[in-house]
């Protein structure tokens, strides 16, 4: 989707010369970036975690997928009565970076999650637990317009949970997202328009909400103001946002995060376990 960017140009023209300027972007060493943000269905008795992985290279260059990773899931308060049946899932290779793996719905939505990430002799882990959300109500199309008169408007309706405090992600496709949380409507209905700009009549629509704790929250405050809506949050960002995941290597007990100092080969991305609810528009 494009975006509008409004500017006043000013525009001398130089017949007598023209100097190229090199320009010397900031290079660093490749890292791990981790697209692991598992999106429930509750209602499934059966769910599929995905997880992307991707080496970045340098400033402004895209991402190579990860292959030949070891990736597991762990659930750290797991027990069951069948003593064949494990508190980890390993996560398979379907297709280059894209790792997948599917088990009951209540293991990932009961306890503590960890994940861990073998790649080239470095050692990742973070830890998680499944956060509920609020379903959408009502999509509607609006009338309402912006700069161009163009734009299409659609009004969002869902009623937040009075018992709990709620961060709360929409993902509007297209890598568009945004954040809200409950702090001036806790407990109440809230409505909000979003504006589409080049989409087309019976063009269809669909629009997820997905629960959030704090700390997901802030970082996809963080990463969508940098990545300005023009890419997706888990390409490389125009600074480095670090997520939850750490760089384990040579740590004798990970569990133990506090102990665990950030050093400069972090990987970018975040580990969570979200509930997620999609509501479908055709545009009139």
């Amino acid at each position: 989707m494009q975006r509008f960017f409004y500017c006043l140009l000013a525009i001398t023209f130089l017949q007598s010369c023209e100097d190229v300027i090199e320009v010397d972007l900031p290079m660093e060493s490749p890292r791990i970036s981790a697209d692991a943000i598992i999106r429930l269905d509750t209602s499934a008795s059966e769910s599929t975690a995905q997880i992307k992985l991707n080496l970045t290279s340098s400033f402004f260059e895209d991402l190579d997928p990860v292959s030949n990773a070891e990736v597991i899931i762990r659930n750290l308060d797991f027990i069951s009565d069948d003593v064949l049946e494990s508190n980890d899932i390993i996560l398979e290779e379907v297709s280059p970076g894209i790792y997948e793996a599917t088990r009951n719905t209540s293991f990932f939505t009961s306890g503590q999650l960890a994940l861990f990430i073998n790649f080239n002799s470095e050692r990742y882990y973070a830890t998680t637990s499944f956060v509920p959300t609020s379903p959408i109500e009502s999509l509607v199309q609006g009338e309402e317009t912006l700069f161009t008169g163009d734009e299409t408007e659609i009004i969002i309706s869902f009623t937040d949970d009075g018992t709990r405090d709620d961060f709360y992600i929409f993902d509007f496709g297209f890598n568009e997202y945004l954040v809200t949380e409950d702090e001036f409507y806790q407990g109440q209905r809230f409505e909000f328009s979003y504006f589409y700009d080049d989409v087309e009549p019976e063009q269809e629509m669909t629009i997820s909400i997905l629960g959030a704790d704090e700390s997901f929250y802030n970082y996809m405050n963080q990463i969508i103001v940098q990545a300005g809506g023009d890419q997706g949050p888990f390409q490389t960002p125009a600074a480095t946002v670090r997520g939850n995941i750490f760089n384990v290597t040579g740590v004798e007990n990970p569990e133990d995060l506090e102990s665990i100092g950030q050093t400069n080969s972090f990987p970018l991305g975040y580990f969570a376990v979200v509930q997620e609810y999609k509501n479908t528009i055709t545009i009139e």
